[in-house]
C-alpha cells in the first residue's frame, strides 16, 4: 500500500517514535510506501511532501521535534481547503493517511473521513486532554521536565525566602500543572479546571510561613482563570487557525496578586516550550512506538476512521469522531489529592 503521514498542531516529544514505528513495520512486514507531508496540514494543502524509507527514519527514535516538521494549519478554514487536500491526496495515489495530532488535527481529519477518505489517526497532545485514551506520548516528558523545574525552584526560593509562581503548560486541562505539582511537592495548584482562589492561596503561604517555612512553591496550568472571570490570560489578541488565543501570563498576575496580598516576594517562571522540546522520556518512546505500529496495522485491517489509543495497558481504538467531541480533563479525585496534602484553613 502507499500511505500518507503527517504531524500536526503543537511539536512533542514522541512524534519521531511514531513515525518510525508505522514506517518501519509497514515497509518490512507490509511492503508499504510512505510519503511524509510536510508541516502538517500545509503540506496536504500544498502539496509539500518527502519519501520516507527506511533510512528516512533511521536514527530518529531519541530525536525531539519531527521530521516532518508541523503548523496548526486549517484546511476547513481556507477557501478551498478540503478540495485541496482531496486533491493532493488523490495525486500521490495514497491508499490511506496517517494522521499524528490532537482534536484539532483529527477534527480535519474527520471532515475528510466524511469525503471518502481512509484516515487512521495518532493521538498527540501535550496537554493529555484528548478523548478517549488514557495517555498521550509527550505528556510524560513534559511532566518530567515540569516536575524537575519545580525541584529546581525550591532550592532558589529557600535561598531567598521567596515564593515563586511556575507556569506549566495547559489549555483546558491541568494534567501537567496537577502530575508536575504533586510530584513536585508545590504548595498550591491552579487547574483550569477550577476557579483561582488568590485568597486561599494567601492563607497556605502565610501558614507556612508561621510554621517557619519563608518560602512557597505555586504550580499554575497557563488556561487557569481567576475566580470571578472566564477569561484566560493571553499574549495579544491573535488567534491561530483553530481559533486559539496564544496563552501566557497567568503565573505574573498570580504572582503579583500574593506579593500585593502577602507582603511577600514573589517571582513568576514560565516554562513555555521548554516542556515541549528535547528527548523524550522511555515512556513516551514506548508509547509512541506502540502508537504507530497499531496504526499501520489498523490501516491493514481496513479499519478506518479510527484512531489509536491506550486503554489501561491495552492499545486499542475508537472512531475519530468520539475522540474530538470532548476534552478530557482532570478528574476530582486529583484535585481532591492535591488539596488533601495542604492543611484545613
Amino acid at each position: 500500500m502507499r500511505v500518507g503521514i503527517l504531524t500536526g498542531g503543537g511539536d512533542c516529544p514522541g512524534l519521531n517514535a511514531v513515525i518510525r514505528a508505522v514506517v518501519r513495520k509497514g515497509i518490512f512486514h507490509h511492503s508499504d510506501q510512505f510519503v511524509g507531508f510536510i508541516e502538517g496540514w500545509r503540506g496536504v494543502v500544498e502539496n509539500k511532501t518527502m519519501p520516507l524509507t527506511i533510512d528516512t527514519v533511521s536514527g530518529i527514535l531519541q530525536l525531539g521535534g519531527t521530521i516532518l516538521r508541523t503548523s496548526r494549519t486549517n484546511p476547513r478554514k481556507m477557501e478551498g481547503g478540503i478540495d485541496k487536500c482531496l486533491a493532493n491526496i488523490k495525486a500521490n495515489q495514497l491508499d490511506a493517511l496517517i494522521t499524528i495530532g490532537g482534536d484539532d488535527t483529527q477534527g480535519v481529519a474527520n471532515a475528510l473521513v466524511q469525503k471518502g477518505i481512509k484516515v487512521v489517526g495518532v493521538p498527540k497532545t501535550i496537554d493529555n486532554d484528548l478523548s478517549g485514551t488514557d495517555a498521550c506520548f509527550g505528556f510524560d516528558t513534559a511532566v518530567s521536565i515540569a516536575t524537575e523545574a519545580v525541584d529546581r525552584l525550591h532550592s532558589t526560593a529557600e535561598a531567598h525566602n521567596r515564593v515563586i509562581v511556575c507556569e506549566v503548560m495547559g489549555r483546558d486541562a491541568g494534567w501537567i500543572a496537577i502530575t508536575s505539582g504533586i510530584a513536585g511537592g508545590a504548595d498550591v495548584i491552579f487547574v483550569p479546571e477550577k476557579p483561582i482562589d488568590i485568597d486561599h492561596a494567601v492563607k497556605i503561604v502565610k501558614e507556612r510561613h508561621d510554621r517557619g517555612k519563608s518560602f512557597s512553591i505555586i504550580v499554575v496550568a497557563e488556561g487557569a482563570k481567576l475566580a470571578g472571570t472566564d477569561k484566560q490570560a493571553t499574549q495579544g489578541a491573535k488567534v491561530d487557525a483553530f481559533g486559539h488565543a496564544r496563552l501566557s501570563g497567568i503565573g505574573q498576575t498570580v504572582a503579583e496578586l500574593i506579593e500585593e496580598k502577602t507582603g511577600y516576594e514573589t517571582r513568576s517562571v514560565n516554562l513555555g516550550h521548554t516542556q515541549r522540546g528535547g528527548t523524550p522520556t522511555a515512556y513516551d518512546r514506548m508509547l509512541a512506538t506502540r502508537y504507530g505500529s497499531a496504526a499501520i496495522d489498523l490501516v491493514h485491517e481496513g479499519q478506518f476512521g479510527r484512531l489509536v489509543v491506550l486503554r489501561g495497558t491495552e492499545i486499542t481504538h475508537i472512531p475519530l469522531a468520539d475522540a474530538i467531541a470532548k476534552t478530557r480533563t482532570i478528574g476530582d479525585d486529583l484535585i481532591a489529592l492535591a488539596d488533601g496534602l495542604q492543611p484545613e484553613l
